[in-house]
């Protein structure tokens, strides 16, 4: 044997031990002999470099520094899910489940839900090639170099694996290191990191992967994203990802019923102290993958899972203050100003109180001890009151009558939850707001510019508005505190970067009340240009789809008031993106308007989302379940049965995808 076959088969001895320790949990040799087998092939490395191999078991020590991490685009977003605390809801999803498939046999795969940080690694030809963060769920940090010092991911697959595919997983901290970690902490005189999850996600965002190497993190991976994966089923999913040499848990169950899935629930909600890491609830996902496909998604998440939370750890701790924030649509939210308590890892000081009905509806006081839980929120919220501690001169609170920012006195419109401050071109926080909104990833995304510098810039008088961002001039921002010429010049490349922005985005970003993203996008792809949408109707514009009249009449109010047509013209006048570009126009027809679809079964020559994509394009309607105002069914391979009886039963016509592609303008 020569040097680079023993080189080879050093690598592959070493692979399969680092795989039964970390992924299997079955160790073959002691940690003594795999150590020295490391040290040989390090040193047959250094000697015969010629024979370097990106997926050695010696590279996962790290070494290589990142400064800044590169934010790049998943080719499949990462949703988040929706989440239910009561089987009552869960009941309410499965109804919905079932109303959109119309098929009475669901079976679904449910999973522990990992409390870490979401990953998502692109494997090609069985390579590690990129590791990327959830981020917003369209684009994310590139941490490959961090993670590939995570022994439990693989660096080169085993078995059949596709050629590319992307991975998603969870990157935790186990209970038994995090506490490790804190016992060596103490003992250098360090405060302890406060929980595994924060630890976790912070680990991955050091600079010196050398440094994520000696944290004992791990990565528990559920679902594969890709084209042409021929898998059926989530379940099977799991189990090819487990031959492939990630490690999965083997928690996860097929259940064939509801009453399954919940005595899964149950069983987790009482065993889960015992796993050695932390999860906080149950992922329940509709096994087929065609149905899944058939379910799609909402804006935000996909309708074929639902996250079930355990309950909330609660703790007791009394309210000092209530304060109140005001937003960037006026909107009023009191803030409780808690004495320090520990929850759920982390020492929480402040409490969402929502708003004045749900102060009165509790009863919640200054001074009162109350119960605050950390659910499925990111602020922690007062669930309750203790009122044997109640101080008996204590006395009802009065909600603020103006707003605490401006003095203006608040406006509380029939049917809605909160106050709100009406001087929109005199408040501080609702001017800074709309600007920090303007600037935001998913809007104009404007590089050098961050919240900190907003409220600098509105401080020092250089910018009243959004549109006053484009003219800002180096020589404007020099004299400002920490303001270099080298961020200066960022800023201003930054903001004129952002005319090349697109239309939809450009919209989003205006900050219309109730226009998201999905619903800017809608907009933009029905009217072409800002010109024809700020001349629409209420009635025409609740024709556009998902468009209802709260949307429909807070867009007409918008362009209603001349000030915020100025800024339209004032951001045009700056070269800003007002209509769809060329090459989006070129792919639009109105070739399908007014005619609604449903989209049933497997497709062959386009994706089930590109062929929803070209209805939309043209100007069809996308419906996920059949009425009598469906216009066709595109039916697909493995078509639901009972959607078929049931379009047969309406009398609405049921076309094939080549049928489809021939209305479509040649």
């Amino acid at each position: 044997m020569d040097m680079q076959e023993k080189i080879t088969a050093l690598r592959e001895e070493l692979r399969r031990h680092n795989h039964n320790y970390y992924v299997l949990d079955k160790p073959t040799i002691s940690d003594f002999e795999f150590d020295m087998k490391l040290k040989q092939l390090q040193q047959w490395e250094e000697a015969y470099p010629e024979y370097y191999d990106p997926t050695s078991p010696t590279l996962r020590v790290g070494g290589e520094v990142t400064k800044n991490f590169k934010t790049v685009p998943h080719e499949t977003p990462m949703y988040s899910l929706d989440n239910s605390y009561s089987r009552e809801e869960v009941l309410e999803w499965e109804k919905r489940v079932q109303k959109i498939l119309g098929e009475v046999s669901v079976a679904y795969t449910c999973e522990l839900k990992y409390d870490g940080a979401s990953i998502s690694i692109t494997y090609e030809n069985g390579i590690l090639q990129r590791a990327v963060t959830r981020g917003d769920g369209v684009q994310g940090d590139d941490i490959s170099a961090n993670v590939k010092t995570i022994r439990s991911v693989p660096l080169r697959l085993q078995g059949d694996y596709p050629q590319k595919f992307e991975i998603r997983g969870e990157i935790i901290l186990p209970l038994e290191g995090f506490a490790k970690m804190n016992e060596e902490r103490i003992e250098q005189g360090e405060d302890p990191y406060m929980n595994p999850r924060n630890t976790a996600s912070g680990s991955l965002k050091l600079q010196d992967s050398s440094l994520v190497a000696q944290r004992p993190l791990d990565c528990l991976m559920y679902a594969i994203a890709g084209s042409g994966l021929k898998m059926r089923t989530q379940f099977e999913m799991l189990e090819k990802a487990r031959e492939w040499g990630f490690k999965v848990p083997p928690a996860a169950k097929l259940c064939n019923s509801l009453k399954e899935v919940m005595e899964f629930v149950d069983h987790w909600d009482v065993y889960r102290h015992e796993l050695p890491y932390e999860t906080d609830g149950v992922v329940i996902k509709v096994n087929d993958l065609r149905q899944q496909e058939e379910l799609g998604y909402t804006a935000k998440s996909p309708r074929w899972a639902l996250a079930y939370k355990f309950k909330a750890e609660q703790a007791a701790t009394v309210l000092r203050e209530i304060t109140y924030q005001v937003g960037r649509t006026g909107a009023i939210t009191p803030v409780a100003n808690l004495e320090p308590v520990l929850l759920a890892g982390t020492t929480v000081k402040r409490a969402s109180l929502h708003n004045a009905d749900q102060i009165a509806k509790l009863d919640i006081r200054q001074g009162d001890t109350v119960f605050v839980e950390k659910g499925g929120e990111i602020i922690p919220k007062i669930v309750a009151v203790d009122l044997s501690k109640r101080r008996k001169d204590s006395e009802p609170l009065a909600y603020i009558s103006h707003c605490p920012e401006c003095g203006t006195p608040l406006q509380r419109q029939e049917g809605e939850a909160l106050h709100f401050c009406p001087n929109e071109l005199g408040c501080p926080p609702q001017i800074t707001g709309r600007i920090q909104h303007f600037i935001s990833r998913k809007a104009m995304d404007i590089e050098g510019l961050g919240s900190e510098t907003v409220e600098l810039l509105f401080k020092e008088g250089l910018i009243h508005d959004y549109t006053d961002l484009y003219t800002l001039t180096v020589a404007q921002l020099l004299p400002l505190e920490r303001m270099a010429q080298k961020s200066a010049e960022n800023l201003v490349n930054g903001v004129k970067a952002s005319r090349e922005v697109p239309f939809e985005r450009v919209l989003f970003a205006l900050g219309i009340r109730y226009v998201g993203e999905t619903v800017a996008k809608k907009l933009a792809r029905a009217y072409k240009n800002i010109d024809a949408l700020m001349e629409a109707g209420e009635e025409a514009l609740m024709a556009v789809d998902e468009i209802g009249e709260r949307i429909a009449g807070s867009v007409v109010r918008f362009f209603s008031e001349e000030k915020n047509r100025e800024r339209v013209a004032r951001l045009k006048s700056y070269g800003l993106q007002f209509s769809l570009s060329e090459t989006q126009l070129a792919n639009q027809t109105d070739a399908l308007k007014g005619q609604t679809f449903v989209v049933s079964g497997v497709f062959e020559k386009v994706s089930r989302t590109e062929l929803k994509k070209l209805i939309e394009d043209n100007g069809g309607k996308v419906a996920s379940s059949i009425s009598s105002k469906t216009s066709y069914v595109v039916a697909g391979d493995r078509m639901g049965p009972s959607k078929k009886t049931k379009a047969e039963g309406l009398g609405i016509p049921i076309i094939t995808e080549t049928e489809f592609l021939s209305m479509l303008p040649s």
